[in-house]
């Protein structure tokens, strides 16, 4: 995503000159981060722990009428979660919805305390912004404004004028965005990344693969303990405006999740972030009150929770896997780097191995909108899958690029072997000669040049 990022700043534009199945949002926060920060690891960590800190600071608030125990046990058991996940998670889309997901929950449950209709629109505004990062989103928009339309018709509130407030806030950022791709002539390829590939295709892709939820051990305490304090909740009568607003995140955290099909880790984001306010929900009242049937096992389940993340995070820290693929961009951009004139072109046959990372480094282009090789190896008796591997061909011919990098790993599956299921592509290698071989790489460079 720097990569887009940098690409943006060159003149390029998503969709129409980078093929990629991220909503825009994604790169205009990639884009603010380049810019701004930079493009080196120590900028992508403070960015990462900067939003680690929004969203602190968005449960913080949400908890804040449940005591201050309640929302200092937010903010460290939800940065805990983010950091025990590792270096892999830093700036994932999921984790980057949390913050905004939050403060559009906390104003529809502020408004519910209140009637204030001004929450409902900075409400609207932080949901809007996250439909722009992940669409997904529009779940819980729409469980919201059910809610919204509900408590206006219960208390004799204009329902109308309340959705229309929160659904102009929603609406402002999606707007932006469409409105720019449109002034930037990217709508039609937008469109047909995601009527044409990404719905049909892509939301299929990895699907097979074995489903686990990581870090099971840790949802156990967590799922448990904010089951007992939604119970809690309701036995007592203090289940309030901010209990259902965290309740409906959660469902709408489980959709997330099982939505999306792949049972990828980060996918579980939006229900960690609502299952932790839910959790802390009832601390106050259970220490004030430890003795009741119910305290104890909910403190428990906030200990236990917190020691299993901390120690996770404490293995995870090392960051081995990340190093070493790091290490490989790194290699590889030291030995592209004398092979290439100013003005020439790589084209990289990857997926997520560290290909793209090195011509970042370099700040190489490719001679193709392809940064990855993934589509042209699944469903490929599919019309839109042909055209693109048909599109790749054409554009390789039309300016070869002096030097093709194929990594090794392809996704979902297979090696080097991959290229014969596309004979086109691998008879456009043939006219290359290998002159370097890394860690999971191959560099082939034009004859005659």
């Amino acid at each position: 995503m720097h990569y887009v990022a940098w690409r943006m700043l060159e003149g390029a534009v998503p969709y129409r000159d980078v093929f990629d199945m991220n909503f825009p949002g994604v790169y205009l926060v990639h884009l603010f981060v380049v810019c701004v920060l930079g493009t080196g690891d120590l900028a992508w960590r403070v960015f990462d722990l900067g939003w680690l800190a929004a969203a602190g600071l968005a449960a913080a608030v949400f908890a804040a009428p449940w005591g201050r125990w309640a929302a200092g046990a937010a903010v460290v058991l939800f940065a805990l979660y983010h950091l025990s996940g590792g270096a892999w998670q830093a700036g994932q889309r999921d984790f980057l919805l949390c913050p905004l997901l939050i403060f559009g929950a906390l104003g529809v449950a502020r408004w519910l305390e209140s009637r204030r209709r001004g929450a409902l629109a900075w409400g609207g505004l932080a949901m809007g912004a996250s439909i722009t990062i992940k669409p997904h989103a529009v779940a819980l928009v729409a469980a919201l404004a059910v809610t919204i339309a509900l408590a206006a018709w219960r208390g004799a509130d204009r329902v109308v004028a309340s959705l229309a407030v929160f659904a102009a806030g929603a609406a402002v950022a999606p707007l932006a965005v469409v409105g720019w791709l449109a002034a930037a002539g990217a709508l039609p390829a937008w469109r047909a990344i995601v009527f044409d590939y990404l719905i049909p295709l892509y939301s299929r892709l990895g699907r097979g693969e074995a489903w686990n939820v990581y870090r099971a051990y840790v949802w156990w305490p967590i799922g448990a303990g904010a089951l007992l304090s939604a119970g809690s909740a309701l036995v007592a009568g203090r289940f309030g405006a901010r209990h259902l607003v965290a309740a409906l995140g959660v469902l709408y955290g489980v959709a997330h999740f099982v939505g999306q099909g792949k049972g990828w880790e980060y996918h579980l984001y939006p229900l960690a972030a609502f299952a932790v306010l839910l959790l802390v929900a009832e601390l106050g009242p259970a220490l004030a009150r430890w003795r009741r049937l119910l305290s104890v096992p909910l403190m428990l389940s906030v200990g236990l929770a917190v020691v299993l993340l901390a120690g996770k995070a404490m293995a995870v820290s090392p960051a081995v896997w990340e190093r070493d693929k790091a290490d490989r961009a790194r290699r590889l951009a030291a030995e592209l780097g004398p092979m290439l004139a100013a003005g020439e072109t790589v084209q990289v046959l990857d997926t997520t191995e560290g290909g793209v990372h090195a011509l970042l480094r370099l700040r190489a282009r490719q001679p193709t909108r392809f940064l990855y090789d993934f589509h042209f190896f699944h469903d490929t008796g599919y019309p839109t899958v042909q055209a693109l591997r048909a599109e790749l061909i054409r554009d390789l011919d039309a300016r070869p690029p002096a030097l093709i990098v194929l990594f090794e790993r392809g996704w979902p599956a297979g090696g080097y072997e991959r290229l014969e299921a596309f004979p086109a592509l691998a008879e456009r290698l043939a006219r290359y000669d290998l002159v370097q071989a890394g860690p999971g790489y191959r560099i082939h460079a034009q004859r005659q040049r």
